[in-house]
């Protein structure tokens, strides 16, 4: 099936197409992400180092400015990529024990 932009969609299952195909782009942008968080878990000193509240604040913010710039929900987006930032630290944690255990 084609995939069509969502204004030019006129059935669910077009929809449906667009957003399953959305959602495999966004899984292989999540495993480009994370392969940086393997990178800072083998290049940061300490496991100290893993967590840095001042980059994750700036990160939510940058993505809060872009959701406005586009036009969506800025505290959804925000409230999004909290989590997506939680779940990297925890990643980027167990990156590092394995790194230093190996």
């Amino acid at each position: 099936m084609t995939i069509l932009p969502g204004p030019d969609c006129t059935t669910m299952a077009e929809v449906r197409a667009g957003v399953d195909q959305v959602d495999r782009d966004l899984i292989a942008l999540l495993a480009r992400r994370f392969a940086y968080m393997d990178a800072a878990a083998r290049i940061k000193p300490s496991r100290d180092a893993v967590r840095d509240e001042a980059r994750k604040a700036a990160v939510v913010g940058n993505a809060r400015a872009a959701a406005v710039e586009a036009g969506l929900p800025a505290d959804d987006i925000a409230a999004l990529w909290d989590t997506l930032v939680e779940a990297s630290i925890a990643y980027e944690m167990r990156a590092f024990d394995q790194h230093r255990s190996s």
